[in-house]
């Protein structure tokens, strides 16, 4: 069974990180930079919180709220939904479906070592069932080496 670990190295451990202290326009700023829906929130190298998307649609656009004044820590989800390395995939689904969120951030010993999205767990487990279509295509045709 697939677990985080295995989908981390398929997509990589590269994370983006942002401070409570830095403003929702920061935040916003970065996650367009480099193409992400969340960014943990990090504190002394742990991960205290995540700002998504969603919070900024919902805690600052619908409130009318302004990014450049407002704090990542007014508005960041605190204490977020995180899962390690050795977390199978299909727990992981479960997770974000039972939570109603699109990211975990996976921790090693109260430290971040990834990020995981819905569409990583997505992409991973379609190829891997591709993968696994096209052996048993190839041993039914008795072309399986």
């Amino acid at each position: 069974m697939t677990d985080v670990r295995t989908v981390l190295a398929s997509k990589g451990r590269n994370v983006h990180t942002i401070s409570k202290t830095n403003t929702v326009f920061e935040a916003v700023c970065k996650m367009v930079q480099y193409n992400v829906g969340a960014l943990p929130v990090i504190e002394h190298s742990r991960v205290i919180g995540i700002i998504t998307e969603r919070d900024y649609l919902r805690k600052i656009a619908v409130e009318g709220r302004s990014s450049k004044t407002t704090f990542v820590q007014e508005v960041m989800t605190p204490n977020p939904v995180c899962v390690t390395p050795d977390t199978p995939a299909p727990e992981c689904m479960q997770l974000m479906t039972k939570h109603r969120i699109r990211h975990l951030p996976v921790i090693v010993r109260d430290e971040l070592y990834g990020t995981l999205s819905v569409r990583d767990l997505v992409d991973h487990l379609t190829l891997e069932q591709q993968q696994t279509i096209n052996e048993l295509t190839h041993y039914i045709q008795g072309t399986y080496t």
